[in-house]
Parts: C-alpha cells; structure tokens; sequence
C-alpha cells in the first residue's frame, strides 16, 4: 500500500568458500557488520545512516544492551563500489558478523547478498529499493523500506495528475539505475506511454554535459532521476543552464538533505521521494525520539531522512535480537526467527510489519519538495 500527502507543484557464490554455514553469539558483544560508502561521492549517504543507526544503539548499550549484551556495528567504507563491498563482507563474515545490518545501495547489496545466504548470515535494512533484493523471496532478507517500483508509481502518479506526459529518466549506469528506470516504465507502460529520453551517468561520476544536452533537446516536461545526489546535482545544474525549465523528480536514495545541501537556493522546486516519515515533525514520536538522541551527542549527528531510516531500522533489529536472545544459541536462524515473530509494530507512528512469509516491512511512500534555503516541505 502506498500512502502519501497530497499537495500541488508548480510547474558471487564461488566467493563463499570456508565460511561457516551458521554464525553464532554464545557471549560477550553482539556484532553486527556494515558495508557503506563513507567516502566518495555518495559519503553522505553511509554517513548519515550509520549515524542514525549509531544513535540507537549506542541508546540500547546505554540500557544494558540485550541480554547484557552490549552490540557493535562495524561499519566498512566501500565508497559505494562493488568489489570494495564484496572484501568488506569477506572480512565481516570472517569476524564472525551475526547480522549483515544497513548496507547502502543496490550494486554494493546485490554483490554481498549471495555471501550473506551462503553463510546464513540475516542480510537486515539494506539501504536500496530494487526488486532484485525482494524477489525472489529469501528467509534471510528483511527489509523496512517501500521499493523503488513503489517509489516511482507515486512520482508517475503525481506527474500524469498534474498533466505532464512527456517524462525522460535520467539513471544511474548499474544495477540500482536499472532498478528506477524499470519501476518508471512500469508505471508509465500501464497508462500506454513511454519516456521521451532515456540518459545515462555512471556511478561515482558527474559527467553529464552529454546526458544535458540529449535531455534539453528531447524537451521533457519532467526528468526522473535514479542517482546519487552529487550526479543529480550536477544534471540539474547542467540542465538549467542549457535553458531547462521543466520539474526534477528524484527517489529516496538520492540522499535528500546531501542533495539539499549541494544544490543550495537551486534545489528549490526540486521533488523527492520518501520512504520514510519526515524527520523534522515534530507530531511524530519516531522524529521527536531521533531529535532527542541527536541533542545528546552535542551536534555531532544530525536529523535527516537517512539518519531516521537507520535509526528505525537499528529500531527493527534491536527488536528482533530481544526476541532472538531467548534462543539457547543467539545465532543467524534466532535471528530470523526474531525478526519474523515481530508481526504488526508501530514504531513512534510509523508501521513495520514482518512475518515467515513477508519480510518487506514497509510500502510507505511520500512526497517531499526542497525548497531554496535548505528546508524541506512534505
């Protein structure tokens, strides 16, 4: 199910080799393992949601832990590159890792994904929309996020409504691109249409003086974009200065507050996706809760749509390992037992449903507009 605001706008397996088949805890800390892209381009992106993520647990080790237990995330900066990713998991699984927790974006996830269900190793809250991670359906895989097929039939929705049919996507050049591109034209192959261009950067780059050029030329009313912010910032940019008047759409993993910041007074009018409440209302428990962990460490967080995402997720698992710590042995099947055991939950508002047969926790979806001095309207 999708929900939204409404409002107007204005115009590989042979790598597995040795590693146990079933991870397990039997004392001491509970050790969770994270592949992000702390540096490079995408770096706000891992930052924030280790942050968030942090936040949390640093909160439950300050309880007591679980189970007296105190959990360390690991966190490995992979610079949003595959390979880098497929080491970090290597050297996570090797470290005897319970849980795979938060990895960010679709190409870095789809290459560790087959490590984690070797090693029966729970793959928990990775930071991507792609279908490739929820189909076919794996007991190892949980997620707390909509997907980007969802993500895009609300953008398409809210395009078609306000009468903009001629739509371009501007994507990403790997899996996660492809994964936006396919949620798009699915939703507009249902109303009979197709995009009007079709242009590509690569990841990690901002070369897109060509992608400019074919998009003003193609005379979109509005460009969909399936990157991350540094590449959509520089697009926009690009765009506008060829004369480029129409509507900028972006989904979740653009990194809101990162594209927010790189843009300046130009992201005002620019449209984002959301998968996540709004981590600034102060009418939601799981934003006020966020607000106040971020207070406690002085400035050094921040509270943004990434921060709240992996704060909620850390949320999810904490939640699941309280669960799986009655198990004699906390291992990656208590795990999974855990978190499916959790049903129904409402975490400060928001719904998180998970069951043996649904592991995709969430299908929430929202609107969001930058405006020029930083701020962002829901």
């Amino acid at each position: 199910m999708i929900n939204r605001r409404r409002f107007s706008i204005a115009s590989g397996f042979a790598a597995v080799a040795g590693f146990p088949s079933v991870h397990a805890q039997s004392g001491g800390k509970i050790l969770l393992g994270q592949s992000a892209a702390l540096t490079g381009p995408a770096a706000q992106l891992g930052i924030q949601y280790a942050q968030g993520a942090k936040l949390y647990l640093d909160w439950v080790n300050a309880q007591g832990g679980v189970d007296h237990r105190q959990i360390e995330l690991r966190t490995l900066d992979d610079g949003y590159e595959p390979d880098r990713c497929l080491d970090n998991t290597r050297k996570l699984l090797a470290a005897d890792a319970l849980a795979l927790f938060g990895y960010v974006g679709t190409p870095t996830s789809l290459a560790a994904l087959p490590l984690a269900i070797q090693a029966k190793t729970p793959f928990v809250a990775p930071l991507t929309g792609a279908m490739a991670l929820r189909e076919p359906f794996n007991r190892y895989v949980f997620h707390v996020r909509a997907s980007y097929q969802d993500e895009t039939a609300l953008i398409v929705k809210q395009l078609t409504q306000l009468g903009l049919d001629r739509i371009a996507v501007f994507y990403q050049n790997d899996a996660y691109g492809k994964a936006g591109l396919d949620g798009v034209t699915l939703a507009l192959s249902k109303l009979g249409r197709k995009p009007v261009a079709l242009v590509t950067v690569e990841r990690n780059s901002v070369d897109v003086a060509a992608a400019a050029q074919t998009l003003r030329a193609a005379e979109p009313q509005a460009i969909v974009q399936i990157s991350a912010y540094t590449a959509c910032a520089a697009l926009i940019r690009a765009a506008r200065k060829l004369g480029y008047g129409g509507q900028f759409f972006n989904v979740s993993f653009v990194g809101t507050q990162a594209l927010a910041d790189e843009l300046g007074k130009d992201a005002a009018g620019i449209v984002v996706s959301q998968v996540m409440p709004s981590p600034y209302s102060a009418a939601s428990p799981l934003a006020r809760s966020l607000a106040e962990a971020v207070k406690a460490t002085g400035g050094t967080a921040q509270a943004n749509f990434s921060s709240i995402e992996g704060y909620l997720a850390a949320k999810v698992l904490v939640d699941g390992l309280r669960r799986a710590s009655a198990a004699k042995t906390l291992n990656g099947e208590a795990l999974v037992a855990g978190l499916e055991s959790l049903g129904a939950q409402s975490y400060g508002g928001f719904a998180v449903k998970l069951s043996a047969t649904d592991h995709v926790g969430s299908g929430f979806v929202e609107l969001s507009m930058l405006t020029g001095d930083g701020r962002i309207r829901m």
